[in-house]
C-alpha cells in the first residue's frame, strides 16, 4: 500500500447494459460506473477514479491510458476472448512491472486473468437466485478491513469448486451457497512486481455492486494493490553480464560483446538454426 494518491481505472464491457433491460434498470449508468462510485465513496481523495469500456476506442486501454493507471479494476463476461492480444500483453507487462489488478466475477475467464494465472480458470456455476454468504477467513488482511465476518448477498450466481487457479498467495474470503457449494471468493496473488486480487460476486442481474460490503471490499482491494512506484528493471530481458558489471555500476545496461564469434562458432550456430527450423517444419503446425 502507498500513501500516494491511487490512479484507478475501472474497466467494464458495457455490453449487457446496451441490450438487457434488467441490467439497464439495475445499472442505468453501467456497472463500471457503480463500481467506480463505490471506490470514490470509500477512498475519497485518496484516489482518482476513471472508467473505460470495451466500446471505447482501443477498448479504453491505450498505452497512454494504461501508463496512467496504478490499479486496474476489471469486469468482463461476453468479451473474454475479444480484447486484442496486443492489449492483453500490454496489461500483463504493466502488472508484472507493478500495476495492481482487481478482477471481478466472470473476469475469472478473461484473457488477462488466464494469462497471469497460467491455468484454465474454470469453475462450477449456476444462475438460480442463490443466497451467498461471504465468510472472512483472514480478518487481519487489509482487504478485510471494516468488513463484517459472514455477510449475506440475498441473490447471487453460484460459483463453486473446483476453481482451476494456482494456490492463492493469500485467501481472504470464501463463499457458501444455498445448494451447499463453497468457493474461494477472495484470492490474492503476486505476479512479478504486481498484486492481483480476484473477487467473485457480481452477476449483472443483481444489485451486488450497490451493496455496501461489496463496495468496501473492492475499495480495500484497490488500496492494497496500489504500490508507490513501478519496477524499473526490465523483467522481459535476459541480461548478459561479464565479470565486474556490478562494480562498474551497470546493473541493467547492456554490456559490450564478450568476444567476436569465431568463423567456426558462427558456422555451428547456423547449423543449429537449420536443425531447429527443420524440426519445426516437420510438426505440420
Amino acid at each position: 500500500m502507498s500513501d500516494r494518491q491511487v490512479r484507478a481505472l475501472v474497466w467494464g464491457e458495457n455490453i449487457h447494459e446496451q441490450v438487457d433491460p434488467v441490467v439497464q434498470q439495475m445499472y442505468p449508468e453501467g456497472m463500471h460506473t457503480a463500481i467506480a462510485g463505490g471506490i470514490r465513496e470509500y477512498l475519497g481523495d485518496a484516489a482518482t477514479v476513471r472508467t473505460a469500456t470495451f466500446l471505447d476506442p482501443g477498448h479504453g486501454l491505450t498505452q497512454e491510458a494504461v501508463d496512467a493507471t496504478d490499479v486496474l479494476i476489471w469486469w468482463s463476461h461476453t468479451t473474454q476472448n475479444d480484447v486484442h492480444p496486443a492489449i492483453v500483453d500490454r496489461l500483463q507487462a504493466r502488472v508484472l512491472a507493478g500495476m495492481g489488478l482487481v478482477v471481478l466475477h466472470s473476469g475469472h475467464y478473461s484473457a488477462i486473468f488466464r494469462k497471469l494465472m497460467g491455468t484454465h480458470c474454470t469453475l462450477r456455476w449456476r444462475e438460480a437466485d442463490d443466497r451467498e454468504i461471504i465468510w472472512t477467513v483472514n480478518p487481519s488482511h487489509p482487504i478485510a478491513a471494516g468488513v463484517k465476518h459472514g455477510f449475506v448477498i440475498p441473490r447471487s450466481e453460484m460459483y463453486g469448486e473446483i476453481f482451476d487457479i494456482p494456490v492463492p498467495d493469500e485467501l481472504v474470503f470464501i463463499s457458501s451457497y444455498s445448494g451447499g457449494e463453497v468457493f474461494r471468493s477472495g484470492c490474492c496473488f503476486r505476479r512479478g512486481k504486481g498484486r492481483v486480487f480476484y473477487f467473485s460476486p457480481g452477476h449483472e442481474h443483481f444489485p451486488i455492486y450497490h451493496q455496501p460490503e461489496i463496495r468496501r471490499i473492492i475499495a480495500n482491494a484497490v488500496r492494497w494493490a496500489h504500490q508507490s512506484e513501478l519496477f524499473d528493471y526490465d523483467l522481459a530481458r535476459i541480461y548478459q553480464s561479464r565479470t565486474g558489471w556490478f562494480e562498474a555500476g551497470s546493473a541493467t545496461a547492456p554490456p559490450p560483446p564478450l568476444h567476436r564469434p569465431s568463423p567456426e562458432a558462427s558456422e555451428q550456430r547456423q547449423r543449429l538454426r537449420q536443425l531447429i527450423d527443420g524440426a519445426k517444419a516437420q510438426t505440420g503446425l
